[in-house]
């Protein structure tokens, strides 16, 4: 993968002390950790329907020090910022020919010596969407890795990362269980996200 920010120390530390400090400013919490058997582990981005939650999410990753990358689409990565979102870890996906993204994503996974957190909205969409897509699942199925349900709550004010799940198969029913913990969660538009 890449070279990010989050491979930068001084810059790190330093972008790690302003997030915590706008999130207590801004009346948020940050909850949860992320345990050492999930280093390298699929992100859940849920729910998704602000431009706000990369921000938010940003700042989540740098307070709980974790080493992200994150899927979003093709449009955000153009000049003049596409270099700048590369450098906060983002990867471009053309939702149109998205042909192998599970396969290459779960390789790289694979590949990444040290931590790596991939973050993949279920969504697909900020907008108000009945389905998830399912890649995060099978990313993290092929890589071998755990499901970690990471969450923006802008009706608690609360972000962070949730329990740890590991993908047994059965699609429908882990697909339920995951869902029941999104179900409470307040985005920031909350008439967009249903589970």
């Amino acid at each position: 993968m890449h070279h990010t920010i989050f491979d930068t120390p001084v810059v790190n530390t330093l972008l790690r002390a302003v997030s915590r400090a706008t999130l207590r400013i801004a009346g948020w919490r940050v909850e949860g950790r992320l345990p050492p058997d999930a280093a390298k582990s699929v992100l859940i981005a849920a729910p998704h329907t602000s431009n706000w939650d990369l921000p938010y999410t940003l700042m989540l990753a740098f307070s709980l020090r974790l080493r992200v990358y994150w899927m979003g689409k093709q449009s955000l990565f153009r000049a003049p910022f596409g270099g700048v979102m590369r450098w906060l870890g983002g990867i471009p996906v053309n939702r149109e020919h998205a042909s192998n993204l599970v396969a290459r994503s779960a390789q790289a996974m694979r590949d990444a010596v040290g931590p790596m957190q991939l973050i993949v909205p279920p969504e697909g969409t900020r907008g108000k969407t009945r389905h998830w897509k399912t890649g995060f699942y099978f990313i993290a199925q092929q890589a071998q890795v755990p499901i970690v349900m990471a969450f923006v709550d802008y009706g608690r004010k609360v972000g962070g990362l949730g329990p740890v799940f590991q993908p047994t198969g059965d699609v429908e029913r882990d697909l339920a269980a995951i869902k029941a913990f999104y179900a409470p969660i307040q985005g920031k538009n909350p008439a967009q996200f249903e589970v």
